[in-house]
């Protein structure tokens, strides 16, 4: 796997989500999750705190990548998430995030879920490729972006 359209459905892709914090933030990704793949909102939303409380998924430039393991899915699949307003992260750099990819994997997909994490932080670490997302005015064009080559360009 390392291409977007492995992991990104149209339906997991949000323009402008309006969250005050991380939790709310990571409840408002397992709804979609529940809805883009059939997940168990609940079950998303603890995922992620759980694995945010072992240290701040933000990695600068007001870009997160929030990830965890759920029980009962096939292979990793994404949510991706351009905030309406930015959230503290308590990123590396100390800027607030408004850029949110995160990844759910099963529990036993060790190296897919490395492979999918290597490709969204190469991809978010492009500024071009990450001006481009902050630009895009729906969830359609976010999609585009993603499948369309431009974000393996920018890896």
């Amino acid at each position: 796997m390392t291409e977007f359209s492995d992991l990104l459905l149209p339906g997991a892709v949000v323009a402008n989500l309006a969250a005050s914090a991380k939790k709310p933030l990571f409840q408002q990704i397992g709804a979609i999750a529940a809805s883009a793949y059939g997940l168990n909102p609940a079950d998303v939303a603890n995922a992620l705190v759980a694995r945010e409380k072992l240290g701040s998924t933000g990695f600068g430039g007001g870009v997160a990548t929030p990830h965890g393991r759920i029980d009962g899915l096939a292979h990793v699949v994404g949510v991706f998430a351009r905030l309406a307003q930015p959230i503290d992260f308590k990123a590396v750099d100390d800027l607030p995030v408004d850029i949110v990819f995160t990844l759910l994997s099963p529990p036993d997909a060790g190296a897919a879920h490395l492979k999918a994490l290597a490709l969204v932080s190469r991809s978010l670490r492009d500024r071009a490729f990450v001006a481009k997302l902050r630009g895009a005015g729906s969830p359609d064009a976010l999609y585009a972006l993603f499948s369309t080559g431009e974000a393996r360009d920018a890896a």
